[in-house]
């Protein structure tokens, strides 16, 4: 994998899936390794992807100060690889909790960001975020599902933080839109993927300052996509649209029944949209 020095020398790597033009994508998780991305459902037809593994995930070191896993001492980072791919301006797409990222990086640098995607992404940075009720809405949504009953107690368990590792295999159905082969494979590299110790640093106190974040971004003049899955706890896409409402060259787009991960629910569908987007 290509790999580049971030600011405070840690060397961290990215893939490259496809032909076009580049367009960087940063993973959620939090800090879950990009793989899980695959190539966003055949999206790599359209665009060069640039999945960028952050740092003390997948092939990118760990950083010697675990402090800068927070998120907003990773937006270097992601001007690192700006710099690394010699791009004036870059397209953006975010997933789940990269969203925070995106929006940092875009309110430190916004004249560095063409356009931005955000796909069922958290926006704690603009002070949006869902809720445990959110979450159970959503749930009510799969009751004839055959799999709700045994899932539905677990979920809950999840959300009231007193879930066993059981409960959290039990409820990882909700995160899709439909419970098939094609999501059991991809939510079977979640743990593997994903640093826990970098997550829970990711969002700690001092990550995010909402009011600042919304004044740099009051006269942004890139185009964002916000991207929801109907069903979807995080967001629902009613807080997407809040999300949105803060952006001022923002559109919303809902995907029926997808959930956390549209790319892996409806491939065509998630990759038709995001393509027309970004033109």
């Amino acid at each position: 994998m290509p790999a580049f020095t971030a600011p405070d020398g840690t060397r961290l790597a990215y893939r490259v899936v496809g032909e076009g033009e580049p367009l960087i994508c940063l993973p959620g998780g939090p800090m879950r390794a990009s793989a899980y991305l695959g190539d966003l459902g055949g999206l790599s037809k359209r665009r060069r992807l640039v999945l960028l593994d952050l740092r003390g995930t997948g092939d990118s070191d760990a950083p010697a100060d675990p402090s800068t896993y927070r998120c907003d001492r990773q937006v270097d980072d992601v001007e690192a690889l700006r710099v690394r791919l010699r791009l004036e301006s870059v397209d953006l797409l975010a997933h789940s909790a990269a969203g925070d990222l995106a929006l940092l990086y875009a309110a430190r640098y916004p004249r560095r960001v063409r356009t931005l995607a955000m796909v069922t992404a958290r926006a704690r940075a603009l002070g949006v975020d869902f809720t445990t009720e959110h979450r159970l809405e959503a749930a009510a949504l799969r009751v004839d599902e055959p799999w709700f009953a045994s899932a539905r107690d677990a979920y809950g368990r999840v959300w009231d933080g007193t879930a066993t590792d059981a409960d959290f295999d039990a409820a990882v159905p909700f995160f899709y839109g439909r419970w098939d082969t094609a999501a059991e494979a991809h939510a079977a590299g979640e743990v593997e993927q994903t640093n826990e110790a970098a997550a829970d640093v990711y969002a700690s106190p001092g990550a995010f300052d909402p009011a600042a974040a919304r004044a740099a971004l009051a006269g942004w003049d890139a185009r964002v996509l916000v991207l929801a899955g109907e069903r979807d706890g995080g967001p629902r896409p009613r807080v997407a649209a809040a999300v949105a409402e803060l952006l001022p060259h923002a559109e919303l787009a809902v995907q029926e029944g997808a959930g956390h991960f549209p790319w892996v629910d409806a491939p065509d569908r998630f990759t038709r949209t995001v393509a027309s987007f970004l033109g």
